[in-house]
């Protein structure tokens, strides 16, 4: 992706030098990794929110040449969050609608938020209540080295599907099916969070296709990157090399070949009027 010398995005909070406190594990990728593990254990009947507290990480000062590819991942998310604020900014002009840029957190090892405190494993996260997103740069290094998803379209992706939370909030999509998974079975509760979560899969696949049509800065084996990140990142995946067990019901994001399927119709389409993902017959 050509992205040196882009515009960054100011709807930056860089908290990367400060300690978050007391941790709890997230929902994000690695977080689902460690509920896994988790609601295995207890026989699929534990909730995310009762997995047991990690010990607070400590602040570690980074070599000088960790520091600086830390911090040219903090500019690259940056460009990457500057981008779909113009790309989503244009799309709901298109509709009459005005588009409010949500705000990136960075941070090291812990952080607060208003959905909690959250620790580097949850991997990057959107909080609703407070329309901001979160991630520890050091994920980046997770995807490449434990997930074997690596490349700069590969973050550029994650930054994206979080960006597509906040469309849902901001169309009210979110708030309707957190009403609906309160009243469901823990079965349907589940359900209802994948077709949310590839949604965002398809909106992270909408702003692609207009970065490219707007910028033309996707280079070649940018959306194959971008599409690896999806595959590693599947439910039946992760739980395959957690346990070594699928259990479908206990899925919450997807399985790699949901994810990659509404990636690349977001990709293809450009229309953000074909991402009902809660009439995908495979969730019924």
């Amino acid at each position: 992706m050509q992205w040196f010398g882009r515009r960054e995005s100011t709807n930056v909070e860089d908290r990367r030098g400060f300690s978050g406190g007391g941790l709890a594990a997230g929902g994000g990728v690695i977080g689902v990794i460690i509920y896994l593990v988790f609601n295995f254990l207890s026989g699929g009947k534990i909730d995310p929110s009762q997995i047991p507290q990690i010990a607070p990480q400590e602040q570690t000062k980074l070599s000088p040449e960790a520091q600086k590819a830390d911090d040219q991942r903090a500019a690259f998310v940056k460009v990457v969050l500057a981008d779909t604020e113009d790309v989503w900014t244009e799309i709901f002009k298109q509709s009459g609608q005005q588009y409010t840029d949500p705000t990136l957190v960075l941070f090291r090892g812990s952080v607060a938020s208003a959905c909690g405190r959250a620790s580097a494993s949850s991997g990057p996260f959107y909080c609703p209540n407070d329309s901001k997103l979160y991630i520890d740069l050091s994920f980046f290094e997770e995807m490449q080295n434990k997930l074997n998803a690596p490349g700069d379209f590969a973050m550029a992706y994650v930054v994206a599907h979080e960006v597509g939370h906040h469309i849902q909030k901001l169309n009210g999509t979110a708030q309707k099916i957190e009403s609906l998974r309160a009243q469901a079975s823990e079965k349907d509760a589940n359900r209802y969070s994948v077709m949310l979560e590839l949604q965002a899969d398809f909106l992270a696949g909408v702003w692609a296709h207009y970065e490219q049509k707007k910028n033309n800065i996707i280079e070649k084996g940018d959306i194959e990157e971008a599409l690896n990140a999806a595959n590693a990142i599947g439910d039946d995946r992760l739980q395959k090399e957690a346990e070594g067990t699928v259990v479908p019901d206990a899925f919450t994001h997807g399985t790699s070949q949901q994810r990659v399927y509404w990636f690349k119709k977001g990709f293809e389409t450009g229309d953000p009027g074909q991402g009902n993902t809660f009439s995908d017959a495979s969730l019924n």
